[in-house]
């Protein structure tokens, strides 16, 4: 693809953002998804050239299907969605003191509104000669390992996006479709003690996105490489 068209939900700052500004740079057309317009607009007239925009919601349908009729109208067709957008409300909250109703929210976001995208993507993304699907997931979610007591709802929820990448992946056998771990990143999220940058986390979202092998197939990915789930 010389010039892949590539939606990025949530990438108004952080990891999707960065990712934005490193896939403009290789010659990707970027459309920033975001719940907030303006914010949205701000952004992408930040990364400049080679930019656009969308209302996106992912957890409204009717968002969603106008972003759809949007992308069908201008451009036809969807080379990348990275399904980005998550929301994280429960830092440092012991499980035994989570409200179900924080999971309910989270769940919302990081799991049924990135199936709702990703449902609603899939005929555009069916017209590409080469589609993918990027979720960002997190190691929060990783079931390798000593248990983390670290944000159990949205901890479960990257468990359950992992999940979701793996039925993707059985049941989308023409579209490449992974999920990533960016690292612990210095971004809104992250914080500032993180080890890494935004731009550091990125690198493997854009990777996946422009120069991983298509046959690179449901798996959890780490600085380009697969990792445990």
């Amino acid at each position: 693809m010389s010039s892949p068209i590539i939606l990025i939900t949530g990438a108004t700052r952080g990891i999707g953002l960065a990712a934005a500004k490193q896939l403009v740079a290789r010659g990707a057309h970027v459309i920033i998804g975001s719940r907030d317009a303006s914010r949205a607009e701000a952004a992408a007239k930040v990364v400049g050239q080679g930019t656009a925009w969308l209302q996106l919601d992912i957890t409204e349908p009717t968002s969603v299907e106008a972003a759809v009729q949007a992308l069908r109208r201008q451009h036809g067709q969807l080379d990348v969605l990275v399904n980005n957008a998550a929301i994280l409300l429960d830092h440092y909250e012991s499980i035994t003191k989570l409200k179900p109703e924080t999971l309910r929210e989270t769940l919302e976001t990081n799991l049924i509104g990135t199936l709702r995208v990703t449902q609603a993507m899939l005929p555009l993304l069916e017209k590409s000669s080469a589609g993918r699907i990027i979720n960002v997931s997190s190691g929060a979610g990783q079931l390798d390992g000593e248990p983390q007591p670290w944000a159990p709802a949205y901890s479960m929820s990257k468990t359950a996006l992992n999940m979701l990448t793996q039925q993707l992946t059985a049941g989308l056998p023409d579209l490449m479709v992974n999920s990533m771990c960016p690292g612990w990143c210095r971004t809104e999220m992250g914080g500032s003690e993180a080890p890494l940058s935004a731009d550091q986390g990125a690198d493997t979202l854009v990777w996946l996105a422009l120069d991983a092998p298509h046959s690179l197939r449901g798996n959890f990915v780490k600085e380009r490489k697969i990792i445990a789930w």
